[in-house]
């Protein structure tokens, strides 16, 4: 079977983050040959300015060679005012100049039901930026408020099994 590496963003900076436990999660029902990496440094990114698209810093260089390398993305990001919080936002504006994101496979988790319009607008933009949405491996758990740890996420029987079973049709889309 062939490998497949899977970078998975969260959209928080939340040190406590509900979006990054499910992240984290996920690497605990990974299925097996499956590298999920889990990325949450957009704090770290300057911002972003067209002037610097021609020689980027080498942080963003970092970023984007990463980004090129894996299969897939899964996306976790809270809601803020009704959308993405922009630090997340500044983040994807650095890989819109480039090539490494063209026909990206990517879904989205939410750890909050509330999150729809969040959701609603990184699906547009990242549909944007030429990524294919695989909507069959969405999730959508009610993690909210609970300040659970990733094995605290998969001690839950129910939860633990929505994310292996997002996780295997993802892999499955990705292997393909």
């Amino acid at each position: 079977m062939k490998p497949v590496s899977i970078l998975s963003m969260c959209g928080s900076l939340r040190e406590g983050s509900t979006n990054l436990a499910l992240l984290h999660a996920a690497k605990l029902c990974v299925p097996t040959e499956v590298e999920i990496i889990v990325w949450n440094e957009q704090s770290h990114l300057p911002h972003f300015s067209p002037d610097l698209e021609h020689s980027p810093p080498a942080i963003v260089q970092d970023f984007r060679r990463l980004i090129g390398h894996v299969d897939g993305l899964i996306v976790a990001c809270p809601e803020y005012a009704r959308g993405t919080p922009g630090s997340f936002k500044n983040a994807l504006d650095w890989l819109v100049g480039g090539d490494t994101f063209v026909n990206k496979k990517f879904t989205l988790w939410n750890a909050s039901p509330r999150a729809f319009e969040a959701q609603r607008s990184l699906k547009l933009v990242l549909e944007t930026m030429s990524g294919i949405f695989i909507e069959s491996a969405t999730l959508n758990l009610p993690l909210i408020k609970q300040q659970l740890s990733a094995e605290g996420i998969t001690s839950h029987a129910e939860w633990a099994y929505s994310i292996k079973m997002a996780l295997e049709q993802f892999v499955s889309v990705l292997r393909q």
